[in-house]
């Protein structure tokens, strides 16, 4: 009896040390390193109303806002992860048809890889700047501004994420939108 009382006091105390402190102690140095990444890279409206996180991409379909990558879980972050479909798959053969006809890509004006492929989780927030660039005519288009301009905005709001790493330079898509919508 003796045994099985030291056994529980020792599972209670691991799990004490390892659930509750542990954890504190997680969050409480993220929160000191940056509170920002830690609390979900939270966007916000002037209210103070939560307009979407930087790290999580969301849909936008309108033809004004500039389109996110494909998603296999439909922007869910509950449900992260890829669509687990082969790529013989007639379905990912049929999602990368519709996806080029949505964009009205052709062999002259060939679509950029992170516009017909979803990212490993599917929520990846950002795209290349050459997918962004790919579709400024019709955002520039539908909202009634010069082209050059908003390619312009595209390459402001580009960033190397990798460092000396790539040369790959990426745009988030939300926070592009979010720009667009203020001017």
């Amino acid at each position: 009896m003796q045994s099985l009382l030291a056994s529980i006091r020792i599972a209670a105390a691991t799990m004490l040390i390892c659930v509750a402190f542990y954890a504190t102690a997680v969050w409480a140095v993220a929160q000191a390193i940056s509170p920002d990444t830690a609390n979900g890279s939270l966007i916000t409206s002037k209210d103070g109303a939560i307009i979407g996180s930087r790290q999580v991409a969301q849909a936008f379909t309108r033809p004004e806002y500039f389109w996110p990558r494909p998603s296999a879980v439909d922007y869910d972050g509950a449900g992260a992860g890829g669509s687990n479909l082969s790529p013989t798959s007639s379905k990912v053969t049929d999602r990368g048809k519709e996806i080029v006809e949505r964009y009205g890509a052709t062999p002259a004006n060939p679509l950029p890889a992170d516009l017909a492929a979803a990212s490993g989780a599917g929520l990846d927030p950002h795209i290349s700047e050459a997918a962004a660039v790919y579709q400024a005519a019709r955002v520039a288009e539908a909202r009634g501004m010069d082209k050059a301009r908003l390619e312009s905005l595209i390459r402001r709001a580009a960033f190397s994420p990798g460092g000396f790493l790539t040369k790959e330079r990426i745009v988030n898509v939300l926070e592009l939108n979010l720009v667009l919508d203020r001017l």
